[in-house]
């Protein structure tokens, strides 16, 4: 049987190197060479910084040790503000204007990726106290929208970023299509494994409840 306090040593230490983690790919990040390679390509800008800014604002938050998560939790309760958080900063990351103020405006591109850490550890921190409600409201507005802006880049005839070429919008647009169209069917089957899990569960307890309330009868007539 495992020592309590080995246990809380083993998780302070998984939270340690978490946040270290997390720290060193927000270092890497802010790289003029890593900045330069993933804002080469619109669809790199979108699709491969703004997730990797957010997987380190994750492994930060998961760093924060029980007082600071409780402290997190009463303002973020179900979940709900740290998900609209996380919803308004891709919203604006989809809007064009700002994809170009980003790589001409240093405090543009420094707010950019704050606001992208801080999404990736609201996330990290809401999803499990969101529930399946809160969450299937959550994508229920982030995929279609993302759906429509990549649809938009797909049919529009112009470029809609001056920094980026219209071949390049349009990769990007099917790559937000595909995202979206992935990420709903993904929570789809976790959705329906665990309503199985749960109703498999609560098979052994209606039959041990039905085997005792038959005991309980025969008892009675005797």
């Amino acid at each position: 049987m495992t020592h309590p306090l080995s246990a809380l040593a083993a998780w302070h230490f998984a939270c340690v190197r978490q946040a270290a983690l997390g720290l060193l790919m927000v270092v890497l990040l802010a790289l003029p060479a890593a900045r330069a390679a993933l804002e080469a390509s619109m669809w790199r800008h979108m699709v491969l910084q703004a997730p990797l800014w957010m997987l380190a604002g994750a492994l930060l938050a998961g760093g924060l040790g029980l007082r600071a998560r409780a402290r997190v939790a009463r303002w973020n309760a179900h979940g709900i503000s740290g998900l609209l958080y996380a919803a308004l900063v891709l919203a604006l990351l989809m809007v064009p204007r700002v994809l170009d103020l980003a790589l001409v405006s240093p405090a543009v591109e420094a707010a950019k990726c704050a606001a992208l850490v801080l999404a990736g550890a609201a996330l990290r921190l809401s999803w499990r106290p969101a529930g399946l409600v809160v969450q299937g409201f959550f994508l229920g507005n982030v995929l279609p929208m993302a759906v429509v802006v990549g649809q938009l880049y797909i049919d529009s005839p112009t470029r809609v970023c001056n920094a980026y070429l219209l071949g390049d919008q349009d990769r990007l647009g099917q790559w937000l299509v595909t995202i979206a169209a992935v990420l709903a069917m993904v929570w789809l089957v976790q959705v329906a494994w665990r309503v199985a899990r749960s109703d498999s569960s609560e098979l052994p307890a209606e039959a041990a409840k039905g085997a005792a309330k038959d005991t309980d009868n025969l008892l009675l007539k005797k």
